[in-house]
């Protein structure tokens, strides 16, 4: 089959940046026939993807100028800025460069309006999935930002994340969700190992407490739902169960760190939140009374 050159153009991608995301995307572009030029500092990551079918640049301005679609998948968004401050102003028109640093949205909306001062089209993501993942059905990338670049893109985009949802207009947007994700991945492992650390200095081990665990997260969508609307709600019923009850689990936690010689870091935070909410007259209401501390300490 012969492709025009607009035919080609749209199915062209560069790729700068090859640490092991990076270079998990380019390569889900390369399996997938997708024109791929590749860049990065150390040459020699670039060059460990030229068997795979990619094209390696020689410079940064090459790279941008083979593609009409550049992916960043940079260290940080001072890094990915200092990058962008590097292509030529004739390379910036008519491109679309899409920035897949992690960041916090205050910084995320800084990077959107240099891009937007320096004249160029950019398109802000979070890679929410670890490396292995990249070009499967299990693929996902948060978009914000400009939805007809993406829209524009999606046909190569959805190559490395077929789940591709765009989450609006707020260039931080992308990075506020995955901020958040990620705090609710670490710590529900940080509590997995706190437990861990306490059931082991008891003579268990963690493969005998996992299934327990498990037994906890089971019940845990459900307890999201209610969660969340009670938040969204602005009301914390404690029909049943309330902050009065929980403090005393808390503190048996706390009790059962120390006694054990684990850090009992943790669990006194959490008991402290507790403790506060109470001191605040709300020891009738459910453990999502918190939130309004956390917001308070801000």
């Amino acid at each position: 089959m012969t492709f025009s050159s607009n035919e080609r153009r749209a199915r062209s991608a560069t790729v700068v940046g090859l640490g092991p995301m990076g270079a998990a995307i380019a390569r889900a572009f390369i399996q997938a026939g997708v024109d791929t030029t590749v860049w990065n500092r150390t040459r020699s990551k670039a060059d460990a993807l030229a068997a795979d079918g990619a094209r390696v640049a020689a410079d940064l301005g090459s790279a941008v100028g083979h593609a009409d679609l550049v992916v960043t998948v940079l260290r940080d968004h001072q890094t990915t800025r200092r990058f962008l401050e590097t292509v030529p102003a004739d390379l910036r028109q008519g491109r679309t460069f899409v920035v897949l640093a992690s960041s916090s949205p205050a910084e995320a909306r800084q990077t959107q309006a240099w891009a937007e001062q320096n004249g160029l089209d950019l398109l802000q993501g979070a890679i929410m999935v670890p490396e292995p993942l990249i070009g499967t059905d299990n693929g996902l990338i948060l978009y914000c930002g400009d939805e007809k670049l993406l829209d524009r893109w999606r046909p190569v985009l959805e190559i490395a994340a077929p789940r591709s949802p765009f989450l609006g207009l707020d260039p931080g947007l992308a990075a506020l969700h995955d901020t958040a994700m990620v705090q609710v991945f670490f710590a529900a492992m940080t509590a997995f190992l706190h437990s861990s650390a306490m059931a082991t200095a008891q003579g268990l081990t963690a493969k005998n407490f996992l299934p327990w665990a498990e037994e906890m997260l089971a019940i845990l969508p459900a307890t999201f739902e209610q969660l969340a609307h009670d938040v969204d709600g602005g009301a914390y019923s404690g029909a049943e169960d309330n902050l009065l009850m929980e403090l005393s689990a808390l503190e048996h936690i706390h009790t059962t760190s120390v006694e054990t010689g684990v850090d009992p870091q943790l669990p006194a935070l959490m008991r402290d939140l507790a403790r506060r909410a109470l001191d605040d007259g709300h020891g009738a209401d459910s453990w999502s009374r918190i939130v309004e501390g956390l917001r308070s300490t801000v």
